[in-house]
C-alpha cells in the first residue's frame, strides 16, 4: 500500500470578502502573513517567522506581493482564498529595513535636539 505524504498547506485564519477583501493566515512553511484590498489591488505582507507581537509592524515584514484583483470576485471566499494561495510563492523578499527613513529622520531630530539644548546661544 502506498501512502502520499499531502504537501504542507497554508492557512487562512480570518477573511472578510468584499471590495475591500482582508485577512491573515499561515504560509505552508510556518509564516505568518496578511492580506488586505485597496482600491483595484491585493496586497499581501509576509511575516517573519517567530514574530512576537500580535499585531506585526513593518520591521516585521520579510516579502511583499501585490496584484490587481480588477478580474477577481472578491465577493467569494474561494476566489479570495486562492488568489492568496497562488500570491504567496510570488512574495519578494524586503531588502533593507523597511522604515529606514524614518528612523533616519528620527535619529536626525533627536541630534538636532541635543544640539540645541548644549548651545542655547545659537539662534533658531
Amino acid at each position: 500500500m502506498l501512502e502520499s505524504a499531502q504537501p504542507p498547506e497554508f492557512t487562512l485564519e480570518d477573511v472578510t470578502v468584499g471590495p475591500f477583501a482582508h485577512g491573515y493566515g499561515t504560509t505552508a512553511e510556518g509564516e505568518p502573513f496578511a492580506f488586505r484590498t485597496v482600491r483595484t489591488r491585493l496586497t499581501l505582507e509576509i511575516y517573519r517567522p517567530g514574530t512576537p507581537a500580535e499585531v506585526p509592524g513593518p520591521e516585521d515584514v520579510r516579502a511583499v506581493a501585490a496584484v490587481a484583483v480588477t478580474d477577481v470576485d472578491l465577493t467569494d471566499v474561494r476566489s479570495v482564498r486562492a488568489l492568496v494561495r497562488d500570491l504567496i510563492p510570488d512574495a519578494e523578499p524586503i531588502r533593507g529595513p523597511r522604515n529606514a527613513g524614518t528612523t533616519i529622520r528620527a535619529l536626525l531630530a533627536r541630534m538636532g535636539a541635543v544640539l540645541e539644548r548644549r548651545d542655547p546661544d545659537v539662534p533658531h
